[in-house]
This record gives C-alpha cells, structure tokens and sequence, in this order.
C-alpha cells in the first residue's frame, strides 16, 4: 500500500487555485473567505483528484469535509447539465456519515461549494418525513449525503438508484465500521459498481479499523497529517479528580468560575443527559440536552439555540461528538470519561477549532481511572489529576449557625440557667407521691403501664365468668337442637337403606 505522510512543504504557502479547481467552486471558496489549504487538504485533494482510493486521518476540525468535497465536485463538473429531466442528473456520488448532525453539515459544506454549478446534492437521514426527501431523489441529484439505515430505506422504496454511483465517501470511517454499520455498508457497497474510488476519512483510525476498511479499497493511498489519535495542540486539557456524586456542583462551579457561556458537556448515557440539563437548569444554568431519543426536530432546535447564544450549556452524548462545528467554541467538559477512548478524541476536537485555541476539562471518579489509563495510551500522553475544592454540600432544612465551620452547635449560655418556673427539687416532689396509690402489674400479666395517677378497676382485670342467665338460655338452645339432629340422622340412614347400605 502506497504511503503519503510527508507534510506540506516549508516556505510559500499553496493557495487552492493550485490545485487546478473549476473556476466556480474556486468562486465559492473565495467567497467563503477561505485561502490556504490545511494540510489534510493540501496532501488529499492532489491524490483523490487523481481518482485514486484515499484513507485520510487528520484532527477533528482540520477541514476534511472540504478535503473530499471539493475533488468530488471538480470531477463531477464536466457531467454538470442545465437540463430539468431526472435522467440527466444520476447520482454519481455517495457520501455516508454516522450522524443525522454530521450528514446535514456534510450537505451544507457541498451545497456551498457547489452553488455556482450546476450539481445538485440532498441529503437523507432518518428521524424526518421521508417524503420530501424521496421528492429530492426522484427530481435528479448527482450528490447524496446519507446515513446508512435511512439510505437502506430509499433503496427499499425504489426511489433512489445507486448503479452509476463513481465516488463512495466514508465520513468518520472508523466510527462507521466500528458502531455497528459494517452490516449496512456491506449491503450499500454491493449495490455500487465496482470500478469506483472509495474515500476513507475520519480522526482516528485504529489498526484492526484500518484492517476493515482496506476491503473497500483498492491499493489506497493514506494521509496521516498528524500523529495517529493525537490531540489538538491548541487544546488545553484539564483532568479533575471528582466522586461520581460531587460531579454536578464540581460542573457548576468550573461553569461559574470560568464563567463560560458556551460549553458542551458530554455524558455517556441518554438518561444522564436529560438529567444533569434540568439540574442546570434549576440552578439558574440555561442548558439543553441532545442525544439519540430526541427527535431530528428537537434536536435541531436544541442547536439553533445553542449557536445562537440562548443556551449556555449543550449536554450530549457521543452522537453529537461527531461532525459538529460550532465557531468559536472555548471548551468542552467530559461530565463522564467516555468508554471509548477514541471518542475522546472526538469530543475534545469540538473545540480549539480552525487555529484557535480552547478547553478541555475531565471529570475523572476512581470508578472511570481504567478508561482514562485508556485514554493516555492512546494519545500516548499522561494526563496530571488536579485537585478541585469544592464548596459544602448544601442539604435542606441544614439550619447550620454561621458562625462555625464545621457545623458543631455553639455552647448556650443559658442551657443551664435557673428558671423561675423550675419544677421543685426532687426531694419536695417524692414527698408529694405518698398518697397516689400503687400501680399493680401482675394483674395485667403484660406490664402495660397506665396513665400516671388513673385509678385502676378491678372489675376490668378478672377473667370473664358468664351469669347464670345466660348457661341457662345456651343450655335450653341446646336441648331444642337436639330433635332436629336425630332426624336428620335418621333421614340419612334411610337414604342408606334404600341404597343397600345397611343391611339388618
């Protein structure tokens, strides 16, 4: 396998127009106030331009959706048509994300590019009405930006045909291979021709990734721009030593402190993200939460307001960590140490972003040191715990005096003060007991103790003897019962009789 893993040369820094790019999309990136390549871009475009297989790692927020997007619109423009027939606009390319966040980025990026063209492009991901998005496809586009699962819905509908398809992207490849889409990628890539260039790209790739995704591609060429699974330089980490129970008020206070205004918290499960943003927000924190059970609706708005400025703090799970670029960002907070060591690369390239430099804190319990030994080999950097002081714990109905730290009661001066309305000493009261008559107990045979000074009635502690009334009525009852059950048994001796049950 052929290797590219020299960086860009020193001196005079390349501009895109050296890379022979139609004057349209040259058009768009002036526009977009874009002049030098970023190294990713400046070592892929050269080579998939060329039209050959690519693997491609580089640093979240280093410009690969551009690294790819641009090759595939410079290829696609001499089949470019003016035409309004679906025929005329096949689709040609195919690029595949794991998220419904980065796939509509994805799509924006290309839309961008490719407005002074006439390549069309949609996207289609689930979690929306599928209808709008089969109009898209039947009306004829060249570019389609896709997850894996909703893609398998169109072929299933028949309202998309992959068979021309010359250019396959794989978005944050090692999280395509690596969530659970080999399935769905094995099924997609056995719909493409086979005589087609396939373009891996993605952060981190692993040796066993690596190892998966060469069975999609042909002699690639690979880019590694920076150290394989680095971190942003520009990225300050800071990692806590925090108890799982102390983690809100230790997020509270690093918020306050460093008084953020725009910060993504990671947690690692969907119920913990809901949660720690209501707990935000009853201590005043406006806060939102995105993760995989929120609607595609609910979850854009969640964004929108989030860049906007009208909520400070975005709790997420991993599927926001992938594809999501927010300028500007100063810091992420890892709430929970993900399990993955990869996403941590993931998450903490959200920020210091395009050159700029950013924040990354890490809430580290003594349950999550494993993951995070885990972390430090794969960055192969150790990460220092520092210690955070946190205030009380505040408790309700805690009536503490202010005056000591520790909580303990201060002395009172008058606990032992005399009282005018003191009871008599004791020698005065046991004098005043003689005439209050004696509590009998063995008579109860329970010890049940009565109220002080109530006299006791003999009558209720003697066992019940009925009245000689009443042995007579039960014995008189008695005897009228007496006729009726001979009867009866005589009856029943008939019956045997009659039967043969008796023999005299």
């Amino acid at each position: 396998m052929n290797q590219a893993t020299t960086t860009a040369p020193e001196g005079a820094q390349p501009d895109f127009s050296t890379f022979g790019l139609d004057a349209a999309i040259l058009r768009a990136i002036v526009e977009q106030g874009y002049t030098t390549p970023t190294p990713i871009q400046q070592q892929a475009i050269p080579i998939a331009l060329q039209g050959r297989d690519l693997m491609g790692a580089a640093q979240t927020g280093t410009g690969k959706t551009a690294g790819f997007s641009l090759p595939i619109l410079q290829r696609l423009v001499p089949t470019q048509s003016a035409s309004v027939s679906p025929a005329r606009h096949p689709v040609r390319a195919l690029i595949l994300a794991p998220t419904r966040e980065l796939a509509d980025q994805v799509a924006d990026n290309v839309a961008t590019y490719a407005k002074h063209t006439q390549l069309r492009s949609a996207v289609v991901f689930g979690g929306v009405d599928i209808r709008p998005q089969i109009e898209a496809l039947r009306a004829g586009v060249e570019i389609v930006i896709a997850t894996p699962g909703r893609l398998l819905d169109h072929v299933q509908q028949k309202s998309i045909n992959l068979s021309q398809v010359q250019i396959l992207v794989l978005d944050e490849a090692d999280r395509m291979l690596d969530m659970g889409f080999l399935p769905d990628l094995q099924r997609i890539v056995n719909l493409l021709p086979q005589s087609r260039q396939t373009l891996l790209f993605s952060a981190t790739f692993s040796d066993d990734i690596k190892k998966l995704a060469r069975s999609f591609l042909r002699d690639p060429a690979t880019i590694e721009v920076a150290r394989r699974n680095s971190t942003n330089e520009n990225v300050t980490q800071t990692v806590y030593a925090v108890a799982e129970p102390d983690k809100h008020r230790a997020l509270v206070q690093v918020l306050r402190e460093r008084e953020l205004k725009q910060v993504i918290v990671f947690v690692n499960k969907k119920l913990g993200a809901g949660r720690l943003s209501r707990l935000l927000e009853r201590d005043g924190i406006p806060a939102t939460a995105i993760h995989g059970d929120r609607s595609q609706a609910e979850r854009t708005k969640a964004l929108e307001d989030f860049k906007a400025g009208t909520i400070e703090v975005l709790v997420a799970t991993d599927v926001a960590a992938r594809g999501l670029d927010i300028s500007a960002l100063p810091a992420v907070i890892n709430f929970d140490i993900p399990y993955n060591a990869e996403d941590y690369v993931h998450r903490i390239g959200r920020t210091g972003r395009a050159g700029a430099t950013g924040d990354a804190i890490s809430f580290c319990s003594p349950e999550e040191e494993r993951s995070m030994a885990d972390i430090e080999k794969l960055i192969k950097s150790p990460l220092k715990r520092e210690a955070l002081r946190l205030p009380a714990r505040e408790r309700f109905g805690d009536e503490r005096p202010a005056g000591r730290a520790d909580g303990a009661r201060p002395a009172r001066d008058d606990a032992r003060a005399p009282r005018d309305d003191a009871r008599p000493p004791r020698a005065d009261r046991d004098d005043s007991r003689g005439d209050r008559p004696a509590r009998s107990h063995g008579a109860t045979g329970h010890g049940i103790r009565h109220g002080r000074g109530a006299p006791v009635d003999e009558f209720f502690l003697k066992p019940y003897e009925p009245s000689g009334a009443s042995v007579a009525a039960a014995k008189a009852e008695s005897e009228a019962d007496k006729p009726a059950a001979t009867s009866a048994i005589k009856r029943k001796q008939n019956v045997g009789l009659l039967l043969g049950g008796y023999k005299r």
